[in-house]
């Protein structure tokens, strides 16, 4: 507790001493951004950029929000940028995609799959773009699956910019063409994503056993999923810890227990330690995944994490491959937002002026603390997670 009443916000006076490099450098930076607009008004029509700021606003307002959601409003949003932009070049077409991109993830950092998406799309045009090339050589393949174009980034090709830049300087009547198949692409990600759930679920009777004590945390759609399918070959027992300040596991509770018929039982976030050693395993879900096999979760997350370490009890996480993302978290906040004080405290309290409250919205789970991670394409453990983001 301390005696400044901050509440969320900088103090009202606070004095920046900014050096002559950094004054430049965000000269440059509002410079950039008006080019990026004019690049944005040629390729795009006013309509679409319209479209574009909707969205923009949705995210600012946290209208849109999940891994989910913004994964699939983010790949919507860019297939409908490809097939109405005008685009000259593949460059150009890549250009836009990025500019796009950083709109979105600049209005709500936090939502690490708008990011992931992103740069799922712009593997998709340059891996089109590059099949594109080698079908005009006379290369062509005789199926999908043989066309293995390797975009990765080698020693070679950084020396050699010349062989790995060729896909980029298409004509624009080859660019039109290439629409077709990198918006049916984009469109089988969506319906991936969409299916992720289900997916997950398929392997729950791998690991879920009959009567087995399981904890979980909060509220999950892909964790109701996979206890959904368990319960129609297991008979097994869920404790939920509530989730304070937005108790979400109470309705956690009400979803296994009044439509699915299993025996839950609900503890306040304070009993999770003393529960822990009558736990067979815990399952949570979580907002993104590390490029390290570390998480970011909702708050509290990471508390029942070292209690299972401490007890030696397995953690499991059901998460789609759409939550990846190849950054590192180093500490609690450095993907973390702080949520309203009211959740905590209440503003007509006298002395409330006088306190400084930090609610934190989510937690870092390191990997060390991780047994393993389910997937729409099976279970790996946090050591295999830089593999999966070279593959997908």
């Amino acid at each position: 507790v301390s005696t400044q009443s901050t509440w969320g916000q900088l103090p009202r006076t606070q004095t920046f001493n900014m050096s002559e490099e950094k004054i430049s450098s965000v000269g440059k930076d509002s410079v950039d951004s008006k080019e990026r607009e004019k690049q944005l008004s040629k390729a795009l029509p006013p309509n679409l950029e319209q479209t574009i700021d909707n969205v923009v606003l949705k995210l600012r307002r946290r209208e849109l929000r999940g891994s989910g959601a913004c994964a699939i409003q983010t790949a919507d949003l860019l297939r409908t940028v490809i097939a109405k932009g005008r685009f000259t070049s593949v460059q150009d077409l890549l250009d836009t995609i990025k500019i796009v991109g950083k709109r979105l993830s600049e209005v709500n950092p936090i939502e690490l799959s708008i990011g992931n998406i992103v740069r799922r799309v712009l593997y998709i045009v340059r891996h089109e773009s590059a099949a594109v090339v080698k079908e005009q050589k006379g290369g062509k393949p005789k199926n999908k699956q043989q066309d293995n174009v390797d975009l990765s980034l080698s020693l070679h090709k950084l020396l050699d910019q010349t062989s790995s830049e060729e896909h980029l300087n298409l004509s624009p009547e080859t660019i039109v063409k290439l629409k077709q198949p990198i918006t049916e692409e984009i469109s089988m990600l969506m319906d991936e994503i969409k299916g992720v759930y289900e997916h997950i679920a398929e392997h729950a009777i791998e690991h879920v056993y009959a009567k087995e004590t399981i904890l979980t945390f909060g509220v999950s759609k892909t964790v109701v999923a996979f206890f959904k399918e368990a319960a129609k070959f297991r008979k097994f027992e869920v404790i939920v810890a509530e989730s304070a300040p937005s108790y979400e596991g109470h309705r956690m509770a009400l979803l296994l227990s009044q439509e699915m018929g299993i025996e839950t039982t609900v503890i306040s976030d304070a009993a999770i330690f003393s529960i822990m050693p009558s736990v067979n395993k815990v399952i949570i879900g979580t907002h993104g995944v590390m490029a390290n096999g570390g998480l970011i979760s909702h708050t509290g997350a990471h508390n029942i994490a070292v209690a299972a370490k401490h007890h030696s009890v397995p953690v499991v996480v059901v998460s789609g491959l759409h939550k990846l993302c190849p950054l590192y978290a180093f500490d609690q906040d450095t993907f973390n937002e702080q949520n309203a004080p009211s959740q905590i405290l209440n503003f007509d309290e006298d002395w409330v002026e006088s306190v400084q409250v930090e609610n934190p919205a989510y937690d870092y789970i390191p990997p060390e603390l991780v047994t393993l991670f389910i997937t729409n394409f099976g279970g790996h453990n946090p050591s295999y997670i830089y593999r999966l983001l070279t593959e997908y």
